[in-house]
């Protein structure tokens, strides 16, 4: 299985978009991007300097439009999955069918632009907390009335919030941390950007997604959405919860993900999985940092993706956990039966109370992968439907 995943902030580099615009027709789609998103990407991706591009208006559609603009040039088709950090999350939510690029870039736009205007109430900021016990460095950050508004795995949890208290916190530290505070212009992924989170949802309001063509992962929970609508509510709300890509990559594993392409400015997620997953079992990488790479990136999709096909072919779609708990199966059916899309096939038995799982799309229930009762984790295999899909 082969994932594709998309960078947050934090990766733009001065001048990386410059040999992207020799291939045929990219040029001309930056234009039409920064017609929709009010800013100059192609002036942003090739001449600006680090301090222009770190603008948060103008580094969000500037991140997305990179993603969507390699993926053009990757067989998509045949990739099983798609993931984001951050504001990547809308560029892999376009790559997996849910908005069209217009709409991923327009949201881009308009959550750069309303973090922005929300980091300009307070003095707020944020720091990578490296090292330490987890446990303790989470409760240290509560302690001081911060947040963890990033759980990156790999021993890196990033704190935001006021910042008299993030002084505070990293002149102190935790046990056997390193704080390294990080040059941002407020507390992203925290209560502080509730007024982004407010006005990003007015506009996806006007916005009809579809469903994903592909695995989804979600920053909320590491889980896999199944329905267009859920996953944008998710990416509105992902405004003020914590970037959970420690579980994105748990899922990964779970998913038995056997190779990753990064999307440019590549390289920040890719070292993440390095670190994370060095001991269980490293995926084939490449990180698609310029045209030059395109070639290694269709060959990792021909070796680990969806064999192509032009003739109707019997294939097959795993419906997956929404979250952790215990699974219980729709006594109702049986192996065989015809499940349409949307169709409930049971629920995951949480604390919080049951959870729901559908059929992602329509076709017959081959083989059930999870039993009555057994402990499952986000992302899990639940049961394998056959057809023409």
């Amino acid at each position: 299985m082969l994932a594709v995943i998309a960078p947050g902030q934090g990766s733009q580099k001065p001048g990386f978009l410059t040999p992207w615009l020799e291939l045929p027709g990219a040029e001309s789609r930056l234009r039409w991007w920064s017609a929709l998103a009010g800013v100059d990407l192609v002036h942003l991706g090739t001449e600006a300097d680090a301090d222009e591009i770190k603008d948060t208006a103008r580094t969000q559609p500037l991140l997305v439009a990179a993603a969507l603009l390699a993926g053009e040039h990757l067989p998509m088709h045949d990739v099983a999955l798609t993931a984001g950090h951050s504001v990547g999350e809308l560029g892999a939510a376009a790559l997996a069918g849910v908005l069209p690029a217009e709409a991923a870039i327009t949201l881009a736009a308009v959550r750069g632009r309303e973090m922005a205007a929300a980091c300009g109430l307070e003095p707020t900021g944020m720091a990578a907390v490296l090292g330490g016990e987890p446990a303790e460095v989470l409760a240290a950050i509560e302690s001081y009335g911060l947040h963890a508004a990033n759980h990156n795995g790999a021993g890196q949890i990033v704190a935001a919030g006021a910042a008299e208290k993030l002084a505070k916190f990293t002149a102190e530290k935790p046990a056997g941390a390193r704080v390294m505070p990080l040059q941002v212009a407020g507390a992203f992924h925290t209560p502080y950007m509730a007024t982004a989170e407010r006005a990003l949802g007015v506009v996806a309001a006007g916005i009809t997604p579809a469903d994903p063509a592909r695995i989804l992962l979600s920053n909320v929970d590491g889980a896999p959405v199944p329905h267009g609508r859920e996953m944008l509510q998710r990416l509105v709300r992902q405004v003020t919860a914590p970037v959970r890509w420690d579980l994105c990559m748990r899922t990964l594993v779970d998913l038995g993900v056997t190779a990753v392409i990064e999307l440019p400015p590549a390289g920040a997620l890719t070292n993440l999985i390095k670190r994370e997953l060095k001991d269980s079992g490293l995926p084939e990488l490449v990180t698609l940092r310029t045209p030059d790479d395109l070639p290694a990136a269709r060959d990792l999709i021909a070796r680990h993706g969806t064999a192509p096909s032009h003739e109707p072919a019997s294939r097959f779609r795993v419906v997956v956990s929404p979250g952790a708990g215990t699974f219980e199966p729709a006594p109702r059916l049986t192996e065989g039966d015809s499940i349409g899309a949307g169709e409930l096939i049971g629920h995951i038995a949480t604390r919080q109370g049951p959870v729901d799982v559908a059929a992602h799309g329509s076709g017959v229930l081959t083989e059930w992968l999870a039993a009555h009762n057994d402990p499952v984790a986000p992302g899990q295999p639940l049961a394998r439907l056959g057809g023409h899909l």
